[in-house]
C-alpha cells in the first residue's frame, strides 16, 4: 500500500480526499470568495504556494445568448475570416516594397471575410437545424474548498478566523482557528443545539 505524504510537492491529478478533509481551512459558495479568503492569507503573508482552491460539485451551464440563423452565421464567419484575412496581409504585406502592401492587406480581408461566410454558412446549414441557437458555455462548483498543504492548515484557519470577526464586538461564538467557513456545517457533538432529552 502507497503511503501518502500531505507535505509533497502538488501534482496535478494527485488528490488525497482523506488529507482535503483534515487540511480543509474553509468552505465557499463562489470561486470570487474563495479568492478572496486566499487573498487575505497572502495579505498576512502566510505562503500561499501551500493553498489550493478545489471546487466540487461540477456542472456545466450553458447561456444561451440568442437565435442563430444561416445569415448570422456566415455574418459571424465573415468576421473571424476579415481577421484572419488580415492577420495574413499584414504578415505579408511587411516582406512587399512599395504601396502594394495596402492592396495586400485590403485583398487578405476581402477573401477572409468571402471564404469565413462561406464556411460559416455551409457549417450551419450542416446542422439541419439541430441548434439554431448561439450560446457560451462554462463550468461551475456547487463550493469551493480552500485547502492548505505542508502542515499550514491550523495558522490558515486562525488567519480567516481573525479576517472573519466583527471588529467592533469582538469575535462572534464559534470564531477561533478551527472556525468553520460558510458552507460547513457543524457535526455531531459540537454543542450547535439543545442537549436531548
Amino acid at each position: 500500500m502507497a503511503s501518502i505524504d500531505p507535505g509533497a510537492p502538488f501534482e496535478p491529478g494527485a488528490r488525497n480526499p482523506v488529507s482535503d478533509a483534515w487540511n480543509t481551512v474553509g468552505s465557499y459558495e463562489s470561486y470570487e470568495e474563495a479568492q478572496a479568503a486566499v487573498d487575505r492569507l497572502s495579505d498576512e503573508m502566510f505562503p500561499v504556494e501551500n493553498i489550493d482552491i478545489v471546487g466540487s460539485g461540477l456542472r456545466l451551464v450553458e447561456h444561451v445568448t440568442g437565435r442563430l440563423t444561416k445569415g448570422k452565421a456566415a455574418g459571424a464567419g465573415a468576421a473571424s475570416g476579415a481577421w484572419f484575412g488580415l492577420f495574413i496581409g499584414l504578415l505579408v504585406g511587411l516582406f512587399t516594397p512599395g504601396p502594394t502592401w495596402l492592396g495586400l492587406i485590403l485583398g487578405g480581408v476581402l477573401i477572409g471575410a468571402l471564404w469565413g461566410a462561406v464556411f460559416g454558412f455551409v457549417g450551419h446549414a450542416a446542422t439541419g437545424g439541430r441548434r439554431d441557437f448561439s450560446s457560451t458555455q462554462r463550468l461551475v462548483a456547487s463550493k469551493y474548498d480552500v485547502i492548505a498543504r505542508g502542515g499550514q492548515a491550523e495558522r490558515a484557519r486562525t488567519i480567516l478566523a481573525g479576517a472573519a470577526a466583527p471588529d467592533a464586538a469582538g469575535p462572534g461564538p464559534g470564531a477561533g482557528p478551527g472556525a468553520p467557513g460558510p458552507l460547513d456545517k457543524p457535526g455531531p457533538g459540537s454543542g450547535s443545539g439543545a442537549a436531548p432529552a
